[in-house]
């Protein structure tokens, strides 16, 4: 509640029935010959309304004893006494009315009908309170400038919002897409309304190039209120080089290379060429529009290739530097008979062929030529076919050797154990068959115990 106790003073009338003038006279002076109260028994509320809308005011009694309840103008001018309206202006219509409460509304307010309205009770003493309209204006208009339509990356523009005729005055806001900047706002009050006025410095790339710079409106008399400008910058070329062949691995001497320039700007680029840094352009290079090909690499095709675009901004442009390696390695195939002579003894099925076995004796492998074309030219492939077949050969030479050092072996070892097979006799084991016992034996044994130093054995 935004009011406070006041005196009472003549109400003024814009009109009404004659009989009851001189009864609102009586009533007005009675009113002003009691002592003042305190309002204590009055309640209302401050309104705030947006200019064109409907407003209403509402004087209420707590403890209500039948007394009259009257609402005047700023000017003190009787709106409504009790349920009637003595000023003729239609636009003040009865909402409700009672012993405890009078409420009024007001349509279509202006800024004149801002000001305060009082609630008069008629009892002893008298009552009185009052109440605030404000009245909230929102911009007439909201107008983006710039300082030039279509700035060049790199400068600095100015842009202006202006909101016009607002009450109170309006705070501005800045973004550049989604992202606030800040401005400086100036401030004019004419009359009862304001201006403001935002400026805004900013300094464009080619990624502003229309991205929206919106001017936004906080007031309480509105929501949302924005308008917006969209940038236009200009910018040199940005170009690009790319290597359409080969797609990927090196560039070797005797394969083609074909190159691409591309180009954006704004403007569009409609001047490209290519050049070679450093050097003269080899005579075997075709240039075809934004594509350069060559057919056959060489060694003195190395160097930077440049690709160059222009338009009216400026120029930029691409580097390509071209490293020509060798020629990839290849073996050829054999294209005469091939004879492979061994010394290895291999045992087939149990027959055993002699290490001195010739090298007519084995097979020969004759390749056509037919067979030759057949086969795929691929370097990698000879390469991996002979080692293979190296590998193969290795392996069977340390297993035949080792089959004939077993072999080898086992013919040693029977030989050995054949001559050493059967029954050994010493000149002890003479007379032996004829001996009772063993020493018998020996004393029988030819050349006695005198010729022990002589016996000797024989190994057959």
């Amino acid at each position: 509640m935004a009011g406070r106790a006041q005196p009472s003073g003549p109400a003024g009338s814009g009109g009404g029935a004659p009989g009851l003038l001189p009864l609102l006279l009586l009533l007005l002076c009675a009113a002003a010959i009691i002592p003042r109260g305190h309002g204590q028994n009055l309640v209302t509320e401050d309104v705030t309304v947006v200019e064109g809308d409907v407003a209403t005011i509402s004087c209420r009694v707590k403890n209500s004893d039948d007394s009259v309840i009257q609402l005047l103008n700023p000017n003190r001018q009787t709106i409504y006494f009790r349920d009637f309206r003595p000023l003729k202006d239609s636009r003040f219509q009865l909402v409700n009315f009672s012993n405890s409460e009078l409420r009024v509304s007001l349509t279509n307010v202006s800024i004149s009908d801002e000001g305060r309205y009082f609630c008069q009770l008629y009892t002893d003493p008298p009552q009185e309170i009052y109440t605030t309209i404000t009245v909230l204006v929102p911009p007439r208009n909201l107008v983006i400038d710039i300082e030039k339509e279509t700035a060049v990356e790199g400068e600095e523009i100015e842009l202006n919002c202006t909101a016009m005729a607002s009450r109170p005055a309006t705070t501005i806001r800045w973004f550049k897409g989604n992202k606030e900047l800040t401005g400086k706002s100036e401030v004019e009050r004419w009359s009862d309304m304001y201006t403001v006025t935002s400026q805004l410095l900013l300094k464009v790339g080619r990624e502003d190039d229309g991205v929206p710079v919106i001017c936004l409106v906080d007031h309480p008399a509105v929501k949302d209120l924005q308008t917006q400008r969209y940038l236009e910058v200009m910018y040199k070329p940005q170009v690009r080089v790319s290597q359409n062949y080969p797609m990927q691995g090196l560039t070797r001497e005797g394969e083609p290379l074909e190159l691409t320039c591309t180009a954006f700007g704004k403007p569009q680029p409609t001047d490209m060429r290519w050049l070679r840094v450093d050097d003269e352009m080899p005579q075997h290079v075709v240039v075809s529009g934004s594509n350069l090909l060559i057919s056959n690499l060489n060694k003195t095709d190395n160097g930077t290739y440049r690709c160059e675009a222009s338009n009216a901004v400026g120029k930029s442009h691409a580097d390509y530097m071209l490293f020509v390696y060798d020629p990839p390695t290849t073996i050829p195939p054999p294209t005469t008979t091939t004879t492979t002579t061994t010394t290895i003894p291999t045992t087939i099925t149990g027959t055993s062929v002699p290490p001195t076995a010739s090298a007519e004796a084995l097979p020969t492998v004759h390749l056509s030529n037919a067979s030759l074309a057949s086969r795929p030219s691929d370097s990698r492939a000879g390469e991996d076919g002979a080692i293979r077949s190296v590998d193969h050969a290795v392996v069977g030479g340390v297993v035949a050797v080792v089959v004939f050092a077993v072999l080898c072996l086992l013919i040693i070892l029977g030989r050995y154990f054949a001559r050493h097979k059967g029954t050994y006799f010493t000149h002890e084991a003479k007379g032996a068959d004829d001996a009772a016992d063993a020493d018998t034996a020996i004393i029988n044994a030819e050349g006695g115990q005198n010729n022990s130093e002589e016996k000797k054995e024989y190994f057959i």
